[in-house]
């Protein structure tokens, strides 16, 4: 009788894990399709410059390759980037809400 009950209480854990797994994968997907939605809606998205600027160059041309404009830029970048995320989360949770 005990182990019955304790195979029945396994099978209902099991049970919730798969569904709380597929929830979770549900959500990812309708996260990732509004991320895609957002950055279709967007007139001009910018990439990271993954060109890190080098600390060898001459006094001259170190105006060009500025490590501080170069991080400035890409920290812009990414938060536009983390803003569109933020935006596609909060849409999914008011649609969550309805």
């Amino acid at each position: 009788m005990l182990v019955k009950m304790a195979d029945e209480m396994a099978d209902k854990v099991r049970k919730t894990e798969q569904e709380q797994d597929a929830f979770v994968l549900d959500r990812r997907r309708r996260l990732h399709e509004l991320v895609v939605a957002l950055i279709q809606q967007q007139d001009e998205l910018e990439l990271l410059d993954g060109e890190a600027p080098r600390l060898d160059v001459a006094a001259s041309s170190a105006q060009a390759h500025d490590p501080a404009r170069w991080l400035d830029r890409n920290r812009r970048v990414l938060q536009r980037y983390q803003a569109l995320v933020r935006s596609a989360v909060t849409i999914d949770a008011l649609l969550d809400a309805e």
